[in-house]
């Protein structure tokens, strides 16, 4: 006897496995979910000052040289873990004079490197950009981007 396929059976198969995959998606796509807003994302502390820090980062479009997460432009150094690097990750006021130092010595003057632009920020947006490298220092990221830089 010879094993046939009919078209009955080829359209089940179809029907069966097509909606197999798709419980598989969604499946994963609520545990991908989860896993960002309970594991990954530290929502504790998530502060006003965090989010005011996220619109500055967006308004003066940071993204279009740094990195974040591993998200944006390669022309300038990676961001999301800065505050460890600086090793101020811990001290707001440190992590606020440091970076504020850092940008208001921009552009450096030195001829040939790349440099960073003046923007002119206030107390205020510079504090609300280091609360937002601070938070953004606390995602688990599972170590990813990679940073030999500390």
């Amino acid at each position: 006897m010879r094993d046939v396929l009919t078209k009955s059976m080829a359209r089940n198969i179809f029907y069966g496995g097509s909606l197999f995959f798709i419980l598989i998606f969604i499946g994963l796509f609520i545990h991908g979910h989860w896993y960002i807003v309970n594991v990954s994302t530290n929502q504790a502390t998530l502060t006003e000052s965090v989010a005011r820090g996220k619109h500055v980062w967006e308004r003066k479009a940071c993204i279009n040289c740094h990195t974040i997460l591993g998200e944006g432009a390669y022309f300038a150094p990676e961001v999301g873990n800065v505050m460890k690097r600086w090793g101020v990750q811990d001290d707001p006021e440190a992590a606020f004079d440091t970076l504020k130092g850092w940008m208001e010595a921009q552009p450096s003057g030195v001829e040939g490197r790349r440099q960073m632009p003046q923007f002119n920020l206030t107390d205020e947006e510079i504090r609300d950009l280091a609360d937002f490298l601070r938070w953004t220092g606390t995602i688990n990221t599972q170590n990813w981007p990679p940073n030999d830089a500390g």
